[in-house]
């Protein structure tokens, strides 16, 4: 459940939608259930192999089994990338908090209003990096896993709720065909390699909580079963995303190239043609879904949170509470930036980007695509490969000859692809 909160979180419900809408529709998304199956999830399995192998946070693993070499530059990447991913998150998830206050306040303030002001939404913003940090402060038994294990299955329910309701409203049709009927003249290397680049956001790879998550893996877990688990969860939740946003986004006339805040600008309109028909009901299912949204930032959140708290306990001896309290002054400086980047800094762009884009860009399409990369070329290359199949067979049942296959992704496939992926998204 820890593994599927991290994975599904706003990288399904949040950022899917938009990346869906911005990236052709169906043809989007059947590339990013192929790169998921078969380049994400062996990728899952190397990072995986890498953390149980080791029982350590990300740096320490890479100089466990690979000391005073140049692969360190894997681990300070690793635990890099989820604090800068974790800047502009944080303000993502400080939203879902002031639109879950605008459901129970029985008010609407609109979406561009809101994240142009200043004081608002960083409140919002400390709100929720503050409550993230409180979260992982708990560890990883009585904080993380007991909030992920209650959060997903709640988060389901509240998610279908909302799909079936989408899909009942006038003009929704278009937004279903746009979902599920691709358009391949529509596909290019860009779409191709943005796809890949969501995968990996969704499935948390190449940022280090995948190693740092599977450090806490005992010997008798399948990692194997796990990641398959784990890839599943986050393709039925990106396409129950789907399900909800897009006949929404159509039924409300929006474009669906909306951009980051097309969650915020299409769910209102469901609420409020609800509330035509049945005004105790949207508003019931309005604090519901925004709550689910608060419920999916959190469960993201503290597995990126808890990647520089392990590197911080382990590598510098300090108590869990003081490394959560540094981690979340740094995180609070980052995100300041990105949380004003639509309002008083928005005239600092670069090619066209504010701060919060920029971030957002350069994480998914360059700092993940970079980490996995390395990643995969530190198991295939230099582990030994016995030592590698070892760890994928560990709680397996039977001889089965898919650590083999696995291995042969990793080593082979995955370094080449990543690559080109890389190149096309640096140009």
């Amino acid at each position: 459940m820890a593994f599927a909160g991290s994975a599904i979180g706003l990288g399904s419900i949040w950022r899917f939608p938009y990346m869906l809408g911005e990236n052709g529709g169906a043809a989007f998304l059947l590339v990013y259930i192929v790169s998921t199956l078969i380049l994400s999830l062996p990728i899952f399995i190397a990072e995986s192999v890498i953390g149980r192998r080791t029982h350590s946070n990300c740096i320490g693993a890479v100089h466990k089994l690979a000391p005073g070499s140049i692969w360190r530059i894997l681990g300070i990447l690793s635990v890099f990338t989820p604090i800068f991913i974790l800047g502009y998150y944080s303000v993502v998830g400080g939203w879902s908090i002031e639109y879950l206050w605008q459901a129970v306040s029985f008010r609407h303030t609109d979406f561009a209003d809101f994240v142009g002001g200043v004081w608002a939404p960083l409140i919002c913003f400390a709100i929720f990096t503050v409550l993230t940090c409180a979260i992982v402060a708990g560890g990883v038994k009585s904080g993380i896993e007991k909030f992920t294990s209650f959060c997903i299955p709640a988060l389901f329910v509240l998610i279908v709720g909302i799909a079936v309701y989408s899909l009942s409203l006038p003009g929704s049709g278009e937004g279903l065909k746009y979902l599920l009927m691709p358009d391949f003249s529509k596909l290019s290397p860009k779409i191709c390699a943005y796809a890949v680049g969501q995968s990996f956001f969704s499935l948390s790879l190449g940022m280090g909580i995948v190693i740092t998550y599977s450090s806490y893996l005992q010997d008798k877990e399948d990692i194997g079963f796990t990641a398959s688990g784990t890839a599943i969860s986050t393709l039925f939740f990106s396409f129950l995303a789907g399900l909800a946003i897009m006949p929404a986004v159509f039924a409300a006339g929006l474009p669906p190239a909306a951009g980051p805040g097309l969650v915020f600008d299409s769910l209102p309109y469901v609420f409020s043609s609800m509330a035509e028909k049945a005004p105790l009901l949207s508003a019931c299912a309005s604090i519901l879904f925004y709550i689910s949204l608060l419920i999916a930032a959190l469960t993201s959140s503290v597995s990126l949170a808890e990647v520089g708290v392990a590197w911080l306990v382990e590598e510098f001896k300090i108590r869990r509470g003081a490394a959560c309290a540094v981690l979340c002054l740094v995180v609070l400086a980052a995100g300041a930036l990105c949380s004003l980047s639509f309002g008083p800094l928005s005239h600092i762009t670069i090619w066209g980007n504010n701060i919060f884009n920029i971030f957002d860009k350069t994480a998914s399409n360059l700092l993940l695509i970079a980490g996995g990369f390395l990643g995969v070329l530190f198991v295939g290359w230099k582990m030994k490969k016995a030592d590698v199949l070892e760890e994928i067979r560990k709680g397996r049942k039977g001889r089965d000859r898919m650590p083999d296959v696995y291995y042969f992704i990793i080593k082979y496939l995955a370094p080449g692809i990543l690559a080109l992926v890389f190149i096309s998204n640096f140009f």
